[in-house]
């Protein structure tokens, strides 16, 4: 087949050329529904801009590099996967390397990326990522991601301590008062600021606070739900300080013979996959992982085309998360999970009875 050229684009989309080229680029505002009808066209006809003649005449390689302090689990993949799908609508490829929660490695991977890409998206939690960031990147386009509210600087952050807020009070609104956090590694910024709303949640309702150190990864949550079931004054609810070590600490629960939500409900953080899949359901603080990635990548690119421009972005864009009520902390959800499967079952069962054997 003939590869869609972006006279193909527009002529799907029922646009201008111009428009689609607004789009694609970044240079010049388009309407959201303009942009909708254009990324759809490019999805439907898999257009891809001709990589190697934009180079040559914009000096340009059309690849961003991204640098996340960790390439496993599901939290980076899910990114990852939203800044794919952006990026190929723009034309761009992903470069992507991981600092392992390192400095010195970040230093380095930032050094490898420059003059290799057009723009930086730098994951990092700790404090003194834009420094790092901004005095190595020079005059490169950079976009920093949960580092932290840095004024001057274009950012996106999470709402870590509103979201820890939601995840206790939803806890004490089910009835539990002896409620225990699992905080994420200490130095970490979003670690932190999840444990501060967690402390001062708890503060504001006058009960006793129990932390155990994790370090954001199913077995250190295990260690973590082990650790708090074997003391003296069990809690009643935990509140994990991300979806994997949640999941882990409800493995620990049912390994000591405890149901969640009735013996101890749970709530964790960011709302991976993995989450709506576990039985019980894990109640999570959502922030749309993929969405927020495919944010990111569009925003740089416009940080890209705009370079040089007196007008610079340098807003912090603050996702602020949505709280998912699963069957692990609310048990009248439970119930109401297993009633639905009775009648499925029920209804299975009924209908096996009418047929006629052959």
């Amino acid at each position: 087949m003939k590869a869609a050229t972006i006279r193909d684009v527009a002529e799907r989309a029922d646009v201008s050329v111009a428009s689609v080229s607004r789009v694609l680029t970044g240079a010049g505002p388009v309407t959201d529904s303009t942009r909708k009808k254009v990324l759809e066209a490019v999805e439907a006809l898999q257009y891809v801009p001709h990589s190697g003649a934009r180079s040559l005449s914009t000096s340009k390689t059309q690849t961003i590099g991204v640098i996340l302090p960790d390439l496993y689990g599901e939290f980076f993949s899910e990114l990852i996967r939203g800044m794919d799908v952006a990026a190929r609508a723009f034309g761009y490829h992903l470069i992507v390397s991981s600092s392992h929660d390192d400095a010195e490695e970040a230093s380095a991977a930032i050094r490898s990326m420059r003059g290799r890409v057009d723009g930086l998206i730098v994951l990092s939690p700790h404090l003194d990522a834009a420094n790092l960031a901004s005095s190595l990147a020079g005059r490169l386009p950079i976009l920093l991601m949960n580092g932290g509210a840095d004024a001057g600087r274009p950012s996106i952050v999470v709402d870590n301590h509103g979201g820890a807020v939601q995840a206790v009070e939803h806890l004490i609104a089910t009835g539990r008062r002896r409620i225990a956090h699992i905080s994420g590694p200490t130095g970490n910024l979003e670690a932190e600021t999840r444990l501060a709303g967690y402390l001062q949640a708890m503060a504001d309702a006058d009960l006793p606070t129990t932390v155990v150190e994790g370090a954001f990864t199913q077995a250190s949550g295990h260690r973590a739900g082990a650790e708090l079931v074997a003391g003296r004054n069990r809690p009643d609810a935990i509140f994990a300080g991300n979806d994997m070590m949640a999941v882990g600490a409800m493995l620990a629960l049912q390994d000591a013979g405890l149901s969640v939500p009735d013996d101890v409900a749970l709530v964790g953080f960011d709302d991976v996959p993995i989450a709506g899949l576990m039985r019980p359901g894990l109640t999570t603080l959502r922030i749309n992982i993929a969405e927020t990635g495919r944010s990111a990548l569009e925003r740089l690119v416009r940080l890209i085309n705009a370079a040089g421009e007196a007008v610079a972005d340098t807003a912090c864009e603050v996702v602020r998360p949505e709280l998912v009520v699963r069957p692990s902390s609310n048990p009248a959800t439970q119930a109401r999970t297993n009633s639905g499967e009775r009648a499925r079952e029920a209804a299975g069962t009924s209908s096996l009875k009418g047929e006629n054997p052959q």
